[in-house]
């Protein structure tokens, strides 16, 4: 999927040269995924995760938006309609704007069953690497609904005082946490007194 995402970049970056356009990504700076695909365009692309990182485009020239494959669909789309505004507001061209949604599907749709999860239990532990993209957005999705979640890398993080008064604990992960893992996690909370 990486791999298709850099070819579309590449000849994006080819076809926006001659047009004078630009190669926006919505994704982590540093990340190696970011970083194969700036490199499809010669190091030129811009990289934003922020509102205020949409200041280095020009929004009089033609810009094409593409997607680190892990990040939120719900920022992505935020993000595109900050650029349509600023092109707006520049006295742009909406039509000289191409967005392109290159989220993982594979992440992009646990998002609404993750939120629900997140509701049906008091507590919530997400069990990711902390280097992890997938899961720092994943996990952002949980936090957002339920403020009692918590990251966790493995059953030794676990702190028993996030369990008080608790009925039920969700434990959910990245897409690739190993479910060994999670339940390592579980048989913890389990040994705690509370149920999973």
């Amino acid at each position: 999927m990486v791999l298709k995402l850099q070819n579309r970049v590449k000849h994006a970056f080819d076809a926006t040269t001659r047009e004078n356009g630009q190669i926006v990504i919505y994704g982590q700076p540093g990340h190696a995924e970011v970083i194969g695909l700036t490199g499809q365009t010669r190091n030129q692309a811009l990289i934003v995760m922020t509102e205020a990182d949409l200041d280095q485009i020009d929004f009089t020239r033609p810009v094409t938006l593409f997607s680190q494959t892990t990040k939120s669909t719900a920022g992505f789309y935020k993000m595109k309609a900050l650029i349509e505004a600023r092109i707006v507001a520049a006295g742009g061209v909406l039509e000289s704007f191409d967005a392109n949604d290159s989220i993982c599907r594979q992440v992009s749709n646990r998002e609404p069953q993750l939120a629900k999860f997140a509701l049906e239990h008091d507590v919530i532990l997400f069990v990711s690497g902390r280097k992890s993209s997938n899961g720092k957005a994943l996990f952002s999705v949980v936090n957002a609904v339920n403020p009692r979640s918590y990251f966790i890398e493995n059953e030794n993080e676990l702190d028993g005082e996030w369990l008080v008064g608790a009925n039920s604990v969700g434990i959910c992960g990245a897409t690739s946490t190993p479910l060994w893992l999670m339940r390592q996690v579980a048989e913890r909370v389990e040994g705690i007194g509370v149920a999973v």
